[in-house]
């Protein structure tokens, strides 16, 4: 019963695209009854299997019976399992939204795209190899440009471009590493590949070396970070508001890649004996995390309209999840990972769920929309300014929201670092940074109104005068928000639980090449027995 499940979080989806594309336009309701369903029962599937235990060990399902290296396998653990949850609800916050406001009918196929989407995000959170998991790459990239366009308009359609050369640069590098490494160590499957590292010969270690960072720069474009992010807040921003918001989800499948490839691949002691795997990516991600954070926030002082500034905040939290996976030091790895965890599913719902608040800002601005500018009055102004404020300081990570528990689990980490200082600089001044610009954004939005002849106030729309239940797509976020700080304890027991199970990558290895589990003599105990808590499960 366990196999199929995880087996339909990939088959539900693409078979739903399939159908949905032959619906199409001719039976709406039908189309949208369809892609609701769907999305509920991956949700439900994959909140049972994770709650239920099933990540608690790693299981393994070996598509058409062919073992790894040489089969398809999906690996389901506590990180895919919880990827997985956070891009069903996104989803399904995404997908209310958009029945309700009918923006799934500004253009053909919307659902049908929208399940592909949800087939290529699911497919990377689960596969164990690297060639499906640029298959599921390319997925992303045909499903997402489709849904960024959908609606058409000349800003969307440059922005899409954009979108569309950078992450095409991406695939074109990724194809590239994927080549090198197979040529070199003759294998895609990541567990096998960590075994195989060690016994590279010296002559090809420079072109291994050479692609494993070719795979963390295309997995950085992915998820926008610096110097490779300018392309998410053009794209985000342009984007209908479903449409980003199903997008906050998107960025967190290179982290995913970047966290999997090197706690699984890399696990190994060296590459040849020659290059040390253990720090050979976390003190660029460490840099790299602080430039984006900085200049990020920095962005969302620039932003002119509330969209983009959202975009911004998303690339900001890239930045505070990087500078996390860059900790490195003893112990402190655990509590850095189990603290990106923690803000990692802060960011990603409240970023959706802000994405959201800027529609409903749209619906009450008809003239001004989510610009950055005074306009006449709108209706319920106390009760959307009260939201807008709460995902301010949600997302600047100030008390007593999610925001501020994950930063908090994440400086804790940091100190033991040598980069302590400019670590804690960076945090807390991008942080102050962020909630001056939100500020000033709330001030002009709910605080500097004009009434002009031309547009009175009661020109608002007439459902966007009576906001629920657009409102309450808006609220759930924070409720998941409000959830999390009333239970901090035990979830973050539960991740780090979670960062053990992802620092000591035994029963992953195990789970995935149970005949070929043991590394040289070099590195005896690495793997295996020494951790018993984690023998995964073949099935």
């Amino acid at each position: 019963m366990t196999d199929n499940l995880i087996s339909l979080l990939v088959l539900l989806p693409v078979a739903l695209a399939a159908i949905l594309a032959m619906t199409g336009q001719r039976a709406p309701g039908l189309s949208r009854g369809i892609s609701l369903a769907g999305v509920a029962a991956l949700l439900a599937m994959s909140l049972g299997l994770l709650l239920g235990g099933s990540g608690n060990t790693a299981q393994v399902i070996e598509l058409g019976g062919w073992s790894a290296p040489f089969g398809i396998v999906l690996v389901f653990d506590r990180l895919s399992g919880l990827m997985v949850v956070l891009t069903s609800i996104v989803a399904m916050l995404a997908l209310l939204y958009a029945v309700r406001r009918d923006e799934d009918s500004a253009g053909p196929h919307f659902h049908a795209l929208f399940q592909a989407q949800l087939f290529g995000l699911n497919g990377a959170f689960l596969t164990g190899d690297l060639f499906n998991l640029f298959v599921f790459f390319e997925v992303l990239l045909l499903a997402s440009y489709g849904l960024l366009l959908h609606g058409n308009g000349r800003k969307r359609t440059r922005a899409g471009f954009h979108y569309v050369v950078v992450n095409l640069i991406g695939s074109t590098l990724f194809l590239f590493a994927v080549g090198a490494l197979y040529g070199t160590v003759g294998s895609l499957n990541l567990a096998d590949i960590s075994l195989k590292l060690p016994e590279v010969a010296p002559d090809a270690v420079p072109i291994v070396t050479t692609a494993i960072f070719l795979l963390f720069v295309v997995f950085l474009i992915k998820g926008a970070a610096f110097p490779l992010y300018l392309w998410l807040p053009g794209a985000y921003g342009h984007a209908s508001i479903p449409v980003a918001a199903l997008f906050a989800i998107m960025t967190k499948v290179g982290l995913y890649s970047v966290l999997r490839v090197d706690s699984v691949m890399l696990s190994g002691n060296s590459i040849g004996g020659l290059v040390e795997t253990t720090a050979l990516i976390a003190p660029w991600l460490l840099w790299l995390g602080l430039i984006t954070l900085l200049l990020a926030a920095l962005g969302v002082v620039a932003g002119r309209i509330l969209r983009r500034q959202v975009a911004y905040l998303i690339v900001a939290s890239v930045g505070t999840i990087l500078i996390a996976l860059g900790l490195v030091t003893g112990s402190e790895r655990e509590l850095a990972i189990s603290g990106a965890l923690y803000y990692w599913i802060h960011t990603t719902v409240l970023s959706a769920g802000f994405f959201l608040l800027a529609g409903l800002l749209m619906r009450h601005r008809p003239e001004a929309g989510d610009g950055i500018e005074a306009a006449p009055p709108m209706p319920h102004a106390v009760l959307v300014g009260s939201l807008f404020f709460a995902y301010a300081i949600a997302m600047a990570g100030l008390p007593p929201l999610t925001g501020f528990f994950g930063k908090v689990m994440i400086l804790a980490a940091a100190v033991e670092s040598p980069l302590m200082a400019p670590i804690f600089a960076v945090v807390l001044i991008s942080g102050l940074i962020m909630v001056i610009a939100l500020a000033r954004t709330g001030s002009r939005l709910f605080y500097q109104s004009q009434a002009t002849p031309g547009h009175p106030a009661h020109s608002t729309p007439r459902d966007a005068r009576t906001p629920m239940p657009g409102l309450a797509l808006s609220i759930a976020p924070l409720a998941i928000a409000t959830v999390m700080v009333v239970g901090a304890q035990p979830l973050s027991e539960w991740l780090e639980t979670t960062a053990v199970q992802i620092t000591t990558p035994s029963g992953y290895l195990d789970a995935v090449m149970p005949d070929g589990i043991l590394l040289p003599e070099t590195a005896p105990g690495k793997f295996g027995q020494d951790y018993p808590d984690y023998e995964g499960g073949k099935h």
